[in-house]
């Protein structure tokens, strides 16, 4: 898991003014005709602002014969207009002239090929889309840009931008026979119950209140595939899923190149670069299995790739919590052709519905992430030959502990007129709370591209907060810190902490359709098993040792330098943890 960067003073100092989040979405497509003989090629450029910032789209179609290699350049017409952050390119400005040069995995594009690049910037005083493109030095020529609007469209277009693939496109299989996709797969269906965890909940004393929830299926490395020791293949489950008569199974789709570039205890076992593998080895495998004709019935729901195409928006670049791994994937673009991929694959099938995973309000929360992600999310849906219609919903809070609603303050409460986002635990975060965040971040992604029934889900499964430390009541209004520190149920020392997280306790049970926009409370990550391990553990699993897992870490920029909150004397991730398993039982909220 991964924290946003701290705010600069000039961003909490227009947060303290009240300066409202704007949304604007503007779109050019200019053809672009090249000097050289039966060469043309164009550019779309399209762009979400917010007050002093905005994320852009391009897309550079090739028409013509092919490419070896571009070079994009264009002009900025407002001088405040700045490039602060790329991705897919190598980016440059000089003045207001901007180039983005092509990457070694981008740069050949066939005829009638696309690939797909963007940037996050800032601006002062107005934001105009740029009306003139270039590629390699030749300009573009006609075309009509439109004036970017200052207001979300309501709703996304009928049918949305569907540019071709920028990696090759993933094989064609044919489709089981099966009816239509629901609309929430969740409601009126039972959920599979993973004999395995079942198993080792059982064995705990008092693990039989709560063993009977279905639980997420971890496709955590191509060997999960076809099962490890004491734990069965993904063929297995689907097929215990029909002999428990389960209407619906939840697979967590969980292997990307260079996976979770901020946190070594999740690090996965394919390199930064192995995406290839990733589609031949691990989704290809998974599909072929998911594609039998026998599950056509089962409403298969995939979580897709926790803990990756957030880090790209707040661990890369110039922030203080970047890694070289994160700018690494930013660069070579296989986050999100590694989604695109998998939605594409997945999607194909009549039966399965995507969720792709979408951090937690203490992560995104913030103005300069939180519309930033979604225009990411929006291009991944898009990458590798998927479009928007493969993504059914998105998940938050998943294997985190993200409170589900805070009963004691909200986000415009006070104290003597400051405002609660100015205490220490909030940090200007614009939510509180996991349904609130979950409910908001759902209309910036219909505004983003996204169908207007997209769905939520949120992850239950460690946030209860019960227990004797649970707050009855508001705290004392002597500041906002001692308000919102007295009176908050989530007691983690720091939002930014992650790692087993001492207090924790399970939280709602999995139920359907629980409040408006929410299609589900889950238990993705199954309660008992380890966040990572408290100590550097030999694994042929791929997975690292996390100092946020250790209970005498101090911390780092990513938690604001507290200590971690640990649990002592944790396994891998993934591995049973009958310690942490017994105190969220005790902590449970609602209790057991």
């Amino acid at each position: 898991m991964s924290l946003r960067s701290r705010l600069s003073g000039r961003r909490k100092a227009l947060a303290l003014a009240g300066a409202s989040t704007l949304v604007a979405a503007g779109l050019v497509t200019l053809p672009v005709t090249m000097a050289h003989a039966a060469t043309q090629c164009s550019v779309t450029y399209s762009a979400n602002q917010w007050q002093g910032g905005f994320s852009a789209s391009l897309t550079i179609r090739n028409v013509g014969d092919p490419l070896n290699g571009w070079t994009l350049g264009f002009t900025f017409p407002n001088s405040s207009q700045r490039v602060q952050q790329g991705w897919s390119a190598t980016w440059s400005q000089s003045g207001s002239q901007v180039t983005a040069q092509s990457m070694s995995w981008n740069g050949n594009l066939a005829t009638g090929a696309t690939t797909s690049i963007g940037f996050n910037g800032a601006w002062s005083g107005s934001n105009p889309a740029p009306t003139s493109f270039t590629i390699n030095g030749t300009v573009c020529n006609g075309g009509n840009p439109t004036t970017p609007p200052t207001t979300p469209p309501t709703r996304p277009p009928t049918t949305p931008p569907t540019p071709p693939p920028t990696t090759t496109p993933p094989p064609t299989s044919t489709p089981p026979p099966g009816g239509p996709r629901v609309d929430n797969p969740y409601v009126g269906a039972t959920g599979y119950v993973n004999p395995d965890w079942k198993a080792k909940a059982d064995a705990e004393p008092g693990g039989s209140r709560i063993s009977n929830n279905p639980t997420g299926v971890w496709m955590d490395r191509i060997a999960a595939i076809n099962g490890t020791t004491g734990a069965r293949g993904l063929r297995a489950h689907l097929d215990g899923a029909l002999a428990q008569g389960a209407g619906y199974i939840q697979i967590v789709i969980y292997n990307l190149p260079g996976r979770d570039c901020a946190a070594l205890a999740s690090n996965g076992e394919l390199g930064a670069t192995e995406i290839d593998r990733y589609k031949t080895a691990y989704i290809d495998p998974i599909a072929a299995i998911m594609g039998d004709a026998k599950y056509r019935n089962l409403r298969i729901i995939n979580v897709i790739e926790i803990d990756s195409l957030p880090n790209l928006i707040t661990n890369t670049g110039s922030r203080e919590t970047a890694t070289p791994q994160c700018d690494t994937m930013l660069a070579n673009g296989n986050y999100v052709n590694g989604v695109g991929y998998a939605l594409a694959k997945l999607g194909a099938l009549p039966n399965t519905y995507n969720y792709i995973d979408a951090g937690h309000h203490g992560w995104i929360g913030w103005d300069d992430n939180f519309g930033p992600s979604a225009t990411l999310f929006a291009q991944a849906a898009r990458a590798s030959g998927s479009t928007v219609n493969n993504v059914h919903g998105f998940i938050v809070n998943t294997a985190n502990y993200g409170i589900l609603s805070e009963p004691y303050y909200n986000i415009n409460s006070s104290v003597g007129g400051t405002s609660v986002r100015q205490s220490t635990w909030v940090d200007w975060n614009r939510y509180v709370d996991e349904t609130s965040f979950a409910q908001a971040f759902r209309n910036q992604l219909v505004s983003a591209g996204f169908n207007s029934n997209v769905g939520m889900l949120i992850d239950t499964g460690r946030n209860g907060w019960g227990g004797s430390a649970r707050p009855t009541g508001p705290g004392p209004q002597t500041n906002v810190n001692t308000f919102v520190d007295g009176g908050r149920l989530d007691r983690r020392i720091h939002l930014g902490n992650w790692c087993n997280q001492s207090g924790a306790g399970i939280g709602e049970r999995p139920r359907a359709a629980p409040a408006s926009g929410i299609d589900a409370y889950v238990w993705i990550k199954p309660p008992g098993e380890s966040d990572g391990a408290s100590r550097e553990i030999a694994n042929d699993e791929g997975k690292g040792f996390d100092r946020m897992c250790d209970p005498t870490y101090p911390g780092n920029a990513r938690n604001g330098n507290n200590m971690s909150g640990a649990l002592a004397d944790a396994p891998l991730s993934g591995h049973w943890f009958s310690a942490q398993f017994q105190q969220l039982m005790q902590n449970a909220y609602p209790p057991l």
